[in-house]
């Protein structure tokens, strides 16, 4: 099987320099010393995309320029499967959008990269490359995965745990797709989705994710949301508790859901499935109109909603998409 890399950046090619570390590695000749006398010796190309970019800058419209990378390699090579080396700092996001947008994709994708420079002694860079690598030559998966730290997790369930340490990742609410080992140890395929036919480009929204805190005010939130935004992404207490009891507060939600801005409620918790109206304390919201992102990652609701605005979807035609699982990001 012929593995094409989508190469976007991030720490894995980056070198020192006086402004700190930027993009600038003998990527393709490492790549080629570490494949060396292998099966995938010669069946490996890269393309990497202009500009190279640290993680942190990326936007809905890199992700697009991702999407389009792998769909015009897939035309040419239908059989090829996809590896896209990545910076740590957003790749959660990226491999999350990557997963709806290519839905209708049959090779499996799997995103990667490093907590240390390739050419750092002691980076993880030739672990994770090879491991995924492997994953997207194993014939055992399919749709969109992040692997790292010797795990294979499914890219829209996944969150950034770590900036130092090499497990890096963690997918709080379902278990990895596989361990590296001898041999390696994989779990039974999980659900994948509905899909989604057709989808149009990702385009940039304005889409704000807010963070509760103990002591914020109606004003404050009110502020914070205007002008309204195309969505907003509330990150609540618990299982998608706020301070009911703050004069106002709950009011500017159900205003903002009245205008016909979406009002997605996710937790703060690193694990967690968001339960509209389960305390009191959860129940105004609930009767506001906000929805809940069940068990989603931050990432996956975000990226979520980028998308589903560039599918041209507003206020509950929106929400009610957010409860719908388009490629296995949701427990349904």
């Amino acid at each position: 099987m012929r593995v094409h890399i989508t190469y976007t950046g991030g720490t894995i090619g980056m070198v020192d320099s006086p402004r700190g570390l930027v993009p600038g590695a003998d990527l393709q000749g490492w790549l080629a010393s570490l494949l060396k006398g292998t099966p995938l010796e010669h069946v490996v190309t890269v393309t990497p995309l202009v500009p190279l970019i640290d993680s942190s800058n990326a936007t809905p419209l890199s992700w697009q320029a991702i999407v389009d990378d792998l769909r015009a390699h897939a035309a040419d090579d239908p059989e090829a499967a996809f590896v896209v080396l990545h910076g740590t700092d957003t790749m959660a996001y990226t491999s999350a959008a990557l997963s709806y947008a290519l839905t209708d994709l049959t090779v499996p994708v799997v995103v990667t990269g490093s907590q240390l420079p390739l050419g750092v002694l002691g980076s993880d860079a030739a672990a994770n490359v090879t491991g995924a690598l492997r994953a997207a030559t194993s014939g055992r998966v399919d749709g969109v995965s992040l692997f790292f730290g010797h795990r294979l997790l499914a890219g829209n369930r996944t969150t950034k745990s770590s900036s130092w340490a090499f497990t890096g990742f963690e997918s709080p609410n379902t278990a990895p797709l596989a361990i590296t080992g001898a041999p390696w140890q994989w779990a039974a395929p999980t659900p994948t989705g509905i899909g989604w036919r057709n989808a149009a480009p990702y385009a940039r929204h304005d889409v704000i994710v807010v963070d509760l805190t103990p002591g914020i005010t109606a004003a404050r939130l009110e502020a914070l949301l205007t002008p309204l935004p195309d969505a907003v992404i509330l990150r609540a207490f618990g299982v998608g508790n706020i301070p009911s009891q703050e004069p106002g507060l709950p009011d500017v939600v159900e205003q903002v859901v009245t205008a016909g801005t979406a009002v997605i409620v996710t937790s703060q918790c690193h694990e967690a499935e968001v339960l509209l109206g389960h305390y009191e304390a959860g129940d105004a919201l609930a009767r506001s109109g906000a929805v809940g992102s069940r068990d989603m990652t931050l990432e996956a609701a975000y990226a979520k909603v980028q998308f589903l605005l560039s599918q041209g979807l507003r206020g509950g035609e929106l929400a009610r998409w957010m409860g719908r699982s388009i490629a296995g990001e949701l427990r349904e």
